[in-house]
Protein backbone atom coordinates (compact mmCIF):
# COMPACT_ATOMS: atom_id res chain seq x y z
CA UNK A 1 0.00 0.00 0.00
CA UNK A 2 0.84 3.36 -0.79
CA UNK A 3 -0.28 6.91 0.28
CA UNK A 4 -0.30 10.13 -2.18
CA UNK A 5 1.74 12.76 -1.17
CA UNK A 6 0.88 15.14 1.86
CA UNK A 7 -0.98 18.56 1.15
CA UNK A 8 2.29 19.61 3.10
CA UNK A 9 4.89 18.54 0.46
CA UNK A 10 5.58 21.36 -2.65
CA UNK A 11 4.75 20.09 -6.24
CA UNK A 12 6.71 21.66 -9.06
CA UNK A 13 5.56 22.43 -12.60
CA UNK A 14 7.68 22.88 -15.97
CA UNK A 15 5.71 24.67 -18.43
CA UNK A 16 3.18 27.21 -17.52
CA UNK A 17 1.11 26.54 -21.17
CA UNK A 18 -2.50 25.75 -21.05
CA UNK A 19 -1.81 22.43 -19.60
CA UNK A 20 0.84 23.00 -17.43
CA UNK A 21 -1.19 25.94 -15.58
CA UNK A 22 -4.07 23.92 -15.39
CA UNK A 23 -1.46 20.77 -13.51
CA UNK A 24 -0.55 23.61 -11.72
CA UNK A 25 -4.33 24.66 -10.51
CA UNK A 26 -5.35 20.82 -10.19
CA UNK A 27 -2.25 20.72 -7.52
CA UNK A 28 -3.20 24.07 -5.62
CA UNK A 29 -6.24 23.08 -5.74
CA UNK A 30 -6.06 20.13 -3.45
CA UNK A 31 -4.10 22.15 -0.77
CA UNK A 32 -0.16 21.93 -2.42
CA UNK A 33 2.08 24.88 -2.72
CA UNK A 34 3.22 24.80 -6.23
CA UNK A 35 6.11 26.44 -8.16
CA UNK A 36 5.44 27.11 -11.53
CA UNK A 37 8.44 27.64 -13.49
CA UNK A 38 9.07 28.45 -17.03
CA UNK A 39 11.86 29.08 -19.62
CA UNK A 40 10.10 31.82 -21.53
CA UNK A 41 10.55 34.93 -19.80
CA UNK A 42 6.81 36.32 -17.74
CA UNK A 43 5.03 32.77 -19.07
CA UNK A 44 4.56 31.51 -15.64
CA UNK A 45 2.91 34.95 -14.48
CA UNK A 46 1.14 34.73 -17.41
CA UNK A 47 0.12 31.40 -16.93
CA UNK A 48 -1.01 32.22 -13.65
CA UNK A 49 -3.32 34.99 -15.00
CA UNK A 50 -4.87 32.59 -17.17
CA UNK A 51 -5.62 30.42 -13.74
CA UNK A 52 -6.98 33.51 -12.39
CA UNK A 53 -9.27 34.21 -15.26
CA UNK A 54 -10.99 30.47 -15.07
CA UNK A 55 -11.45 31.11 -11.70
CA UNK A 56 -12.92 34.47 -11.67
CA UNK A 57 -15.80 32.77 -14.18
CA UNK A 58 -16.44 30.26 -11.55
CA UNK A 59 -16.82 32.83 -8.58
CA UNK A 60 -19.31 35.39 -10.70
CA UNK A 61 -20.88 31.68 -11.28
CA UNK A 62 -21.39 31.14 -8.01
CA UNK A 63 -19.93 28.28 -8.17
CA UNK A 64 -16.69 29.03 -6.01
CA UNK A 65 -16.02 31.38 -2.88
CA UNK A 66 -13.95 34.58 -3.43
CA UNK A 67 -11.24 33.45 -0.85
CA UNK A 68 -11.57 29.94 -2.09
CA UNK A 69 -10.00 31.61 -4.92
CA UNK A 70 -7.80 33.81 -3.53
CA UNK A 71 -6.24 30.79 -1.71
CA UNK A 72 -6.26 28.61 -4.84
CA UNK A 73 -4.12 31.32 -6.30
CA UNK A 74 -1.85 32.05 -3.38
CA UNK A 75 -0.25 28.81 -3.48
CA UNK A 76 0.57 28.86 -6.77
CA UNK A 77 4.37 30.86 -7.20
CA UNK A 78 6.07 31.75 -10.28
CA UNK A 79 10.09 31.12 -10.11
CA UNK A 80 12.73 32.19 -12.19
CA UNK A 81 14.31 29.25 -12.71
CA UNK A 82 15.03 25.49 -12.44
CA UNK A 83 16.55 25.45 -9.18
CA UNK A 84 13.88 26.93 -7.23
CA UNK A 85 12.03 23.34 -8.08
CA UNK A 86 14.83 21.52 -5.61
CA UNK A 87 12.83 21.46 -2.14
CA UNK A 88 9.60 19.69 -4.48
CA UNK A 89 8.45 15.62 -3.49
CA UNK A 90 7.09 16.06 -6.99
CA UNK A 91 7.53 17.58 -10.13
CA UNK A 92 5.25 17.22 -13.33
CA UNK A 93 6.79 18.67 -16.98
CA UNK A 94 4.69 19.99 -19.63
CA UNK A 95 6.76 21.31 -22.16
CA UNK A 96 7.16 20.43 -26.08
CA UNK A 97 6.85 17.03 -27.22
CA UNK A 98 10.39 16.58 -28.10
CA UNK A 99 12.23 13.50 -26.70
CA UNK A 100 15.78 15.35 -26.98
CA UNK A 101 13.99 18.28 -25.01
CA UNK A 102 12.45 16.28 -22.15
CA UNK A 103 15.34 14.05 -21.72
CA UNK A 104 17.72 16.88 -21.25
CA UNK A 105 15.27 18.27 -18.77
CA UNK A 106 15.02 15.16 -16.41
CA UNK A 107 19.09 15.24 -16.62
CA UNK A 108 18.34 18.46 -15.34
CA UNK A 109 16.42 17.74 -12.70
CA UNK A 110 18.11 14.75 -11.16
CA UNK A 111 21.15 16.96 -10.23
CA UNK A 112 18.49 19.58 -8.90
CA UNK A 113 15.96 17.29 -6.97
CA UNK A 114 16.44 15.20 -3.85
CA UNK A 115 16.60 11.80 -4.38
CA UNK A 116 13.12 10.71 -3.51
CA UNK A 117 11.77 13.43 -5.39
CA UNK A 118 9.04 12.21 -7.98
CA UNK A 119 9.55 13.33 -11.65
CA UNK A 120 7.25 12.96 -13.96
CA UNK A 121 6.32 13.91 -17.40
CA UNK A 122 2.97 15.02 -18.88
CA UNK A 123 3.68 13.26 -22.31
CA UNK A 124 0.86 12.33 -24.48
CA UNK A 125 2.93 10.53 -27.02
CA UNK A 126 6.68 9.52 -26.24
CA UNK A 127 7.99 6.64 -24.68
CA UNK A 128 8.53 7.11 -20.85
CA UNK A 129 11.57 4.42 -21.42
CA UNK A 130 12.89 6.72 -23.79
CA UNK A 131 12.47 9.73 -21.74
CA UNK A 132 14.04 7.97 -19.04
CA UNK A 133 17.31 6.28 -20.69
CA UNK A 134 19.78 9.53 -20.06
CA UNK A 135 18.74 9.58 -16.22
CA UNK A 136 21.32 7.90 -13.68
CA UNK A 137 17.92 6.64 -12.13
CA UNK A 138 14.93 6.45 -14.79
CA UNK A 139 12.94 4.29 -11.75
CA UNK A 140 11.36 7.74 -10.03
CA UNK A 141 10.50 8.51 -13.63
CA UNK A 142 6.52 8.02 -14.43
CA UNK A 143 4.21 9.51 -16.83
CA UNK A 144 1.54 11.46 -15.42
CA UNK A 145 -1.05 12.33 -18.71
CA UNK A 146 -3.89 14.78 -17.84
CA UNK A 147 -6.31 15.84 -20.67
CA UNK A 148 -7.33 19.79 -21.45
CA UNK A 149 -8.46 20.85 -19.81
CA UNK A 150 -7.05 19.49 -16.97
CA UNK A 151 -8.86 20.93 -13.78
CA UNK A 152 -12.05 19.79 -15.66
CA UNK A 153 -11.23 16.40 -17.57
CA UNK A 154 -11.18 13.88 -14.77
CA UNK A 155 -8.39 10.97 -16.35
CA UNK A 156 -4.98 10.75 -15.44
CA UNK A 157 -3.13 7.94 -17.20
CA UNK A 158 -0.21 6.88 -15.36
CA UNK A 159 2.18 5.51 -17.86
CA UNK A 160 5.49 3.07 -16.89
CA UNK A 161 8.22 2.78 -18.34
CA UNK A 162 9.96 -0.48 -18.25
CA UNK A 163 12.31 0.88 -15.17
CA UNK A 164 9.37 2.74 -13.97
CA UNK A 165 9.56 1.40 -9.68
CA UNK A 166 6.30 0.62 -8.94
CA UNK A 167 5.99 2.18 -6.10
CA UNK A 168 6.48 5.50 -7.55
CA UNK A 169 3.77 4.84 -9.95
CA UNK A 170 1.65 3.57 -7.39
CA UNK A 171 2.39 6.91 -5.15
CA UNK A 172 1.65 8.99 -8.29
CA UNK A 173 -1.86 7.19 -8.70
CA UNK A 174 -2.76 7.68 -5.58
CA UNK A 175 -1.90 11.34 -5.45
CA UNK A 176 -4.01 11.62 -8.86
CA UNK A 177 -6.94 10.24 -6.95
CA UNK A 178 -6.38 12.18 -4.19
CA UNK A 179 -6.63 15.14 -6.40
CA UNK A 180 -9.87 14.00 -7.48
CA UNK A 181 -8.87 12.27 -10.79
CA UNK A 182 -9.33 8.92 -11.98
CA UNK A 183 -6.10 7.52 -12.01
CA UNK A 184 -5.80 4.37 -14.77
CA UNK A 185 -2.29 2.49 -14.95
CA UNK A 186 -0.71 2.35 -18.29
CA UNK A 187 1.90 0.79 -19.46
CA UNK A 188 4.36 2.69 -22.18
CA UNK A 189 3.21 1.65 -25.37
CA UNK A 190 2.34 4.30 -28.76
CA UNK A 191 -0.92 6.09 -28.01
CA UNK A 192 -0.85 4.87 -24.01
CA UNK A 193 -4.71 4.10 -23.64
CA UNK A 194 -6.86 6.77 -25.19
CA UNK A 195 -4.91 8.12 -27.61
CA UNK A 196 -4.53 4.56 -29.13
CA UNK A 197 -7.96 2.88 -28.30
CA UNK A 198 -10.16 6.38 -30.19
CA UNK A 199 -8.42 5.79 -33.20
CA UNK A 200 -11.20 4.03 -34.97
CA UNK A 201 -14.05 6.54 -33.35
CA UNK A 202 -12.03 9.10 -36.30
CA UNK A 203 -10.56 6.33 -38.60
CA UNK A 204 -13.78 4.74 -39.03
CA UNK A 205 -15.94 7.91 -39.41
CA UNK A 206 -13.31 9.48 -42.07
CA UNK A 207 -13.43 5.99 -44.52
CA UNK A 208 -17.15 5.96 -44.00
CA UNK A 209 -17.01 9.80 -45.60
CA UNK A 210 -14.18 8.65 -48.10
CA UNK A 211 -16.96 5.97 -48.92
CA UNK A 212 -19.59 8.71 -49.42
CA UNK A 213 -21.74 6.60 -46.98
CA UNK A 214 -23.50 9.67 -45.40
CA UNK A 215 -22.22 13.03 -45.88
CA UNK A 216 -20.17 14.97 -42.62
CA UNK A 217 -23.77 15.96 -40.74
CA UNK A 218 -25.49 12.79 -40.91
CA UNK A 219 -22.71 11.00 -39.63
CA UNK A 220 -21.98 13.35 -36.59
CA UNK A 221 -26.36 13.67 -35.91
CA UNK A 222 -26.43 9.54 -35.65
CA UNK A 223 -23.22 8.91 -33.69
CA UNK A 224 -24.87 11.88 -31.35
CA UNK A 225 -28.22 10.45 -31.32
CA UNK A 226 -28.10 6.68 -31.73
CA UNK A 227 -24.44 6.01 -30.12
CA UNK A 228 -25.01 8.39 -27.25
CA UNK A 229 -21.88 10.45 -28.00
CA UNK A 230 -21.07 13.90 -26.94
CA UNK A 231 -19.71 15.05 -30.20
CA UNK A 232 -19.68 13.60 -33.26
CA UNK A 233 -16.39 12.42 -34.67
CA UNK A 234 -16.17 15.14 -37.53
CA UNK A 235 -17.42 17.60 -34.72
CA UNK A 236 -14.73 16.57 -32.59
CA UNK A 237 -12.20 16.60 -35.03
CA UNK A 238 -12.65 20.49 -35.70
CA UNK A 239 -12.41 21.37 -31.68
CA UNK A 240 -9.25 19.14 -31.60
CA UNK A 241 -8.05 20.41 -34.45
CA UNK A 242 -7.55 18.39 -37.73
CA UNK A 243 -4.31 18.85 -38.04
CA UNK A 244 -3.16 17.50 -34.35
CA UNK A 245 -5.61 14.51 -34.70
CA UNK A 246 -3.96 14.00 -37.91
CA UNK A 247 -0.49 14.16 -36.55
CA UNK A 248 -1.00 11.53 -33.60
CA UNK A 249 -3.05 9.01 -36.22
CA UNK A 250 -0.04 9.37 -38.13
CA UNK A 251 2.15 8.69 -35.20
CA UNK A 252 0.71 5.80 -33.61
CA UNK A 253 0.46 4.18 -37.56
CA UNK A 254 4.02 4.58 -37.75
CA UNK A 255 4.56 3.85 -34.27
CA UNK A 256 2.83 0.34 -34.99
CA UNK A 257 4.87 -0.35 -38.07
CA UNK A 258 2.03 0.55 -40.14
CA UNK A 259 -0.89 -1.50 -39.49
CA UNK A 260 -3.65 -1.03 -41.19
CA UNK A 261 -6.19 -0.87 -38.11
CA UNK A 262 -4.41 2.52 -37.13
CA UNK A 263 -4.01 3.85 -41.48
CA UNK A 264 -4.63 7.93 -41.54
CA UNK A 265 -7.50 9.30 -43.79
CA UNK A 266 -6.70 11.06 -46.76
CA UNK A 267 -10.12 13.18 -46.36
CA UNK A 268 -8.17 14.21 -43.48
CA UNK A 269 -4.76 14.79 -45.54
CA UNK A 270 -6.74 17.09 -47.67
CA UNK A 271 -8.08 19.25 -45.21
CA UNK A 272 -4.48 19.79 -43.17
CA UNK A 273 -2.79 20.41 -46.90
CA UNK A 274 -5.30 23.04 -47.44
CA UNK A 275 -5.17 24.74 -44.13
CA UNK A 276 -8.22 24.14 -42.98
CA UNK A 277 -7.57 22.62 -39.39
CA UNK A 278 -11.05 22.99 -37.62
CA UNK A 279 -12.59 25.85 -35.56
CA UNK A 280 -9.16 27.51 -34.99
CA UNK A 281 -9.01 28.04 -38.33
CA UNK A 282 -12.24 28.99 -39.18
CA UNK A 283 -12.85 25.42 -41.68
CA UNK A 284 -12.44 21.76 -40.99
CA UNK A 285 -15.18 19.60 -41.58
CA UNK A 286 -17.37 22.49 -40.82
CA UNK A 287 -17.54 26.32 -41.32
CA UNK A 288 -17.31 28.65 -39.17
CA UNK A 289 -17.08 31.53 -40.71
CA UNK A 290 -19.22 34.91 -39.66
CA UNK A 291 -22.32 34.18 -42.02
CA UNK A 292 -21.83 30.78 -42.41
CA UNK A 293 -24.84 28.51 -42.84
CA UNK A 294 -24.65 25.69 -39.87
CA UNK A 295 -24.58 22.42 -42.04
CA UNK A 296 -28.16 19.87 -40.56
CA UNK A 297 -28.84 16.36 -40.83
CA UNK A 298 -32.63 16.02 -41.99
CA UNK A 299 -34.29 13.06 -41.35
CA UNK A 300 -36.61 11.15 -44.12
CA UNK A 301 -40.01 12.26 -43.62
CA UNK A 302 -42.33 9.10 -43.02
CA UNK A 303 -45.50 8.50 -44.32
CA UNK A 304 -48.35 6.41 -42.55
CA UNK A 305 -47.12 2.98 -40.35
CA UNK A 306 -48.39 -0.31 -41.12
CA UNK A 307 -51.11 -1.59 -38.62
CA UNK A 308 -49.42 -4.67 -37.17
CA UNK A 309 -46.03 -6.30 -38.18
CA UNK A 310 -44.85 -9.66 -37.60
CA UNK A 311 -41.69 -9.67 -35.64
CA UNK A 312 -38.89 -12.57 -33.89
CA UNK A 313 -37.11 -12.46 -30.95
CA UNK A 314 -34.37 -9.38 -31.84
CA UNK A 315 -31.19 -9.57 -30.91
CA UNK A 316 -31.45 -9.03 -26.74
CA UNK A 317 -29.93 -5.26 -26.77
CA UNK A 318 -32.51 -4.52 -29.77
CA UNK A 319 -35.92 -5.99 -27.38
CA UNK A 320 -36.59 -2.17 -26.56
CA UNK A 321 -37.31 -1.38 -30.52
CA UNK A 322 -40.31 -3.69 -30.67
CA UNK A 323 -41.47 -2.43 -26.95
CA UNK A 324 -41.20 0.58 -28.43
CA UNK A 325 -43.24 0.06 -31.23
CA UNK A 326 -45.82 -1.92 -29.65
CA UNK A 327 -46.31 1.30 -27.39
CA UNK A 328 -47.26 3.22 -30.27
CA UNK A 329 -50.46 1.25 -31.11
CA UNK A 330 -48.86 -1.05 -33.36
CA UNK A 331 -49.75 -4.72 -32.88
CA UNK A 332 -47.12 -7.39 -33.09
CA UNK A 333 -47.25 -10.47 -33.88
CA UNK A 334 -44.71 -13.03 -32.66
CA UNK A 335 -43.18 -15.36 -35.32
CA UNK A 336 -40.34 -17.16 -34.01
CA UNK A 337 -39.59 -18.21 -37.53
CA UNK A 338 -38.98 -14.76 -38.37
CA UNK A 339 -35.85 -14.64 -35.69
CA UNK A 340 -33.81 -11.40 -36.17
CA UNK A 341 -36.26 -9.50 -38.31
CA UNK A 342 -39.51 -7.92 -38.10
CA UNK A 343 -41.88 -8.13 -41.43
CA UNK A 344 -44.10 -5.24 -42.67
CA UNK A 345 -46.07 -6.02 -45.68
CA UNK A 346 -43.70 -4.48 -48.03
CA UNK A 347 -40.28 -4.92 -46.01
CA UNK A 348 -38.09 -6.82 -44.08
CA UNK A 349 -36.25 -4.69 -41.25
CA UNK A 350 -33.42 -6.54 -39.25
CA UNK A 351 -30.23 -4.57 -36.84
CA UNK A 352 -27.25 -4.86 -38.77
CA UNK A 353 -24.62 -7.78 -38.11
CA UNK A 354 -22.08 -6.49 -39.88
CA UNK A 355 -23.22 -7.74 -43.59
CA UNK A 356 -24.03 -5.16 -46.10
CA UNK A 357 -28.20 -5.18 -46.53
CA UNK A 358 -27.38 -6.21 -49.76
CA UNK A 359 -25.27 -9.65 -49.24
CA UNK A 360 -27.86 -10.48 -46.63
CA UNK A 361 -30.52 -10.41 -47.88
CA UNK A 362 -29.47 -12.46 -50.64
CA UNK A 363 -28.13 -15.07 -48.21
CA UNK A 364 -30.60 -14.88 -45.47
CA UNK A 365 -33.25 -15.08 -48.56
CA UNK A 366 -34.87 -11.67 -47.36
CA UNK A 367 -36.31 -9.83 -49.99
CA UNK A 368 -37.23 -5.45 -49.57
CA UNK A 369 -34.35 -5.89 -46.71
CA UNK A 370 -33.34 -2.92 -44.79
CA UNK A 371 -31.04 -2.84 -42.36
CA UNK A 372 -31.20 -0.70 -38.72
CA UNK A 373 -27.80 0.43 -37.01
CA UNK A 374 -26.50 -0.04 -33.31
CA UNK A 375 -28.29 2.16 -30.72
CA UNK A 376 -27.05 3.06 -27.22
CA UNK A 377 -30.32 2.68 -26.01
CA UNK A 378 -33.21 1.74 -28.74
CA UNK A 379 -35.80 2.69 -25.54
CA UNK A 380 -34.87 6.74 -25.60
CA UNK A 381 -32.71 6.68 -29.17
CA UNK A 382 -34.40 10.17 -31.13
CA UNK A 383 -32.26 8.86 -34.09
CA UNK A 384 -30.74 6.11 -36.35
CA UNK A 385 -30.05 5.15 -39.85
CA UNK A 386 -31.13 2.42 -41.87
CA UNK A 387 -29.83 1.58 -45.41
CA UNK A 388 -31.40 -0.47 -47.88
CA UNK A 389 -30.82 -3.42 -49.89
CA UNK A 390 -29.92 -2.58 -53.84
CA UNK A 391 -32.37 -5.06 -54.74
CA UNK A 392 -35.28 -3.93 -52.39
CA UNK A 393 -38.37 -2.06 -53.52
CA UNK A 394 -38.54 1.70 -53.55
CA UNK A 395 -41.18 1.29 -51.01
CA UNK A 396 -39.56 -0.69 -48.70
CA UNK A 397 -36.96 2.05 -47.23
CA UNK A 398 -40.55 3.73 -47.09
CA UNK A 399 -42.10 1.74 -44.99
CA UNK A 400 -39.38 1.06 -42.39
CA UNK A 401 -38.93 4.95 -42.16
CA UNK A 402 -42.78 5.22 -41.46
CA UNK A 403 -42.92 2.56 -38.88
CA UNK A 404 -39.69 4.11 -37.12
CA UNK A 405 -41.62 7.33 -37.19
CA UNK A 406 -44.49 6.24 -35.74
CA UNK A 407 -42.33 5.21 -32.23
CA UNK A 408 -40.75 8.42 -32.56
CA UNK A 409 -37.10 7.81 -34.25
CA UNK A 410 -35.84 9.74 -36.95
CA UNK A 411 -34.72 7.82 -39.69
CA UNK A 412 -31.34 8.73 -41.64
CA UNK A 413 -30.85 6.67 -44.55
CA UNK A 414 -27.15 6.08 -45.68
CA UNK A 415 -25.90 4.36 -48.53
CA UNK A 416 -25.58 0.54 -47.66
CA UNK A 417 -22.09 -0.38 -46.31
CA UNK A 418 -21.13 -3.04 -44.05
CA UNK A 419 -21.68 -2.36 -40.07
CA UNK A 420 -23.33 0.73 -40.52
CA UNK A 421 -22.06 4.12 -38.53
CA UNK A 422 -22.72 3.29 -34.60
CA UNK A 423 -22.14 -0.52 -35.16
CA UNK A 424 -19.43 -0.32 -36.67
CA UNK A 425 -17.56 2.51 -34.60
CA UNK A 426 -18.73 0.77 -31.89
CA UNK A 427 -17.26 -2.65 -32.67
CA UNK A 428 -14.07 -1.20 -33.72
CA UNK A 429 -13.37 0.60 -30.79
CA UNK A 430 -14.23 -2.96 -28.63
CA UNK A 431 -11.60 -4.11 -30.86
CA UNK A 432 -9.18 -1.92 -30.22
CA UNK A 433 -9.52 -2.29 -26.52
CA UNK A 434 -9.27 -6.31 -26.33
CA UNK A 435 -5.91 -5.37 -27.82
CA UNK A 436 -5.13 -3.25 -25.43
CA UNK A 437 -5.71 -5.20 -23.10
CA UNK A 438 -4.69 -8.19 -24.17
CA UNK A 439 -0.98 -6.44 -24.89
CA UNK A 440 -0.95 -5.67 -21.27
CA UNK A 441 -0.94 -1.77 -21.48
CA UNK A 442 -4.01 -1.86 -18.70
CA UNK A 443 -6.82 -4.10 -17.47
CA UNK A 444 -10.53 -3.96 -18.50
CA UNK A 445 -11.67 -1.53 -16.12
CA UNK A 446 -8.83 0.07 -17.02
CA UNK A 447 -9.53 1.11 -20.38
CA UNK A 448 -13.62 1.58 -19.63
CA UNK A 449 -12.39 4.18 -17.32
CA UNK A 450 -9.73 5.97 -19.62
CA UNK A 451 -12.40 6.03 -22.45
CA UNK A 452 -15.42 7.24 -20.39
CA UNK A 453 -13.29 10.00 -18.29
CA UNK A 454 -10.95 10.99 -21.18
CA UNK A 455 -12.95 11.84 -24.03
CA UNK A 456 -16.51 11.49 -22.47
CA UNK A 457 -17.44 8.28 -24.37
CA UNK A 458 -21.06 7.31 -23.15
CA UNK A 459 -20.22 3.45 -22.17
CA UNK A 460 -16.70 1.65 -21.90
CA UNK A 461 -16.22 0.02 -25.39
CA UNK A 462 -15.77 -3.55 -23.10
CA UNK A 463 -19.24 -2.30 -20.86
CA UNK A 464 -20.53 -2.00 -24.18
CA UNK A 465 -19.01 -5.22 -25.05
CA UNK A 466 -20.97 -6.83 -22.28
CA UNK A 467 -24.24 -5.31 -23.07
CA UNK A 468 -24.63 -5.85 -26.97
CA UNK A 469 -22.95 -8.91 -26.67
CA UNK A 470 -19.18 -9.90 -27.42
CA UNK A 471 -20.47 -12.35 -30.40
CA UNK A 472 -22.14 -9.67 -31.80
CA UNK A 473 -19.12 -7.44 -32.31
CA UNK A 474 -17.05 -10.86 -33.40
CA UNK A 475 -19.58 -11.37 -36.01
CA UNK A 476 -19.98 -7.75 -37.15
CA UNK A 477 -16.23 -7.67 -37.37
CA UNK A 478 -15.97 -11.27 -39.51
CA UNK A 479 -18.49 -9.27 -42.15
CA UNK A 480 -16.13 -6.09 -41.78
CA UNK A 481 -13.56 -8.10 -42.57
CA UNK A 482 -15.07 -10.04 -45.41
CA UNK A 483 -16.47 -7.34 -46.82
CA UNK A 484 -13.17 -5.14 -46.99
CA UNK A 485 -10.55 -8.04 -47.96
CA UNK A 486 -8.90 -6.28 -44.98
CA UNK A 487 -6.53 -7.29 -42.09
CA UNK A 488 -8.11 -3.53 -40.63
CA UNK A 489 -10.86 -5.41 -39.45
CA UNK A 490 -9.13 -8.78 -37.64
CA UNK A 491 -10.82 -9.52 -34.28
CA UNK A 492 -8.89 -9.26 -31.53
CA UNK A 493 -7.67 -12.87 -30.05
CA UNK A 494 -8.82 -11.82 -26.43
CA UNK A 495 -12.55 -10.76 -28.02
CA UNK A 496 -12.14 -14.13 -29.67
CA UNK A 497 -11.49 -16.10 -26.06
CA UNK A 498 -14.09 -14.06 -24.56
CA UNK A 499 -16.65 -15.49 -26.73
CA UNK A 500 -15.69 -19.23 -27.20
CA UNK A 501 -15.64 -18.64 -23.24
CA UNK A 502 -19.54 -17.25 -23.52
CA UNK A 503 -17.60 -14.80 -20.56
CA UNK A 504 -18.25 -11.04 -19.68
CA UNK A 505 -15.60 -8.80 -19.79
CA UNK A 506 -16.87 -7.20 -16.31
CA UNK A 507 -17.63 -9.97 -14.21
CA UNK A 508 -20.38 -9.27 -12.10
CA UNK A 509 -20.21 -8.67 -7.80
CA UNK A 510 -22.58 -11.00 -6.38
Amino acid sequence: MTDPLPTSSPVGVIGAGTMGAGIAQVAAAAGHTVMLYDAAEGAAERGISHVAAGLEKLVARGRMDAGARDALLARIRPVDNIESLGGCALVVEAVVEKLEVKRDLFQALESICSNDAILASNTSSLSITAIGASMSRPGRLVGMHFFNPAPIMKLVEIVSGLDTEPGIAARVSDTAAAWGKHAVHARSTPGFIVNRVARPFYGEALRLLEERVADIAVIDRVVRDAGGFRMGPFELMDLIGIDVNYAVSCSVYDAYYQDPRFIPSLEQKERVDGGRLGRKSGRGFYDYGEGAAPARAEPASAGAPPESIIAGPLPGFAAPLLERIAAAGIHVHTDEEAEGVIRLPGAVLGVTDGRTATRRAVEDLHANLVVCDLCLDYAATPGIAVAASMNASPTALDEVIALLGAAGIAAYPVADTPGLLVMRLVSMLVNEACEAVLAGVCDARGVDTAMRSGVNYPRGPLAWADAIGADTVLTVLNHLQQGYGSDRYRPSLLLQQHVYASRPFHEQAH
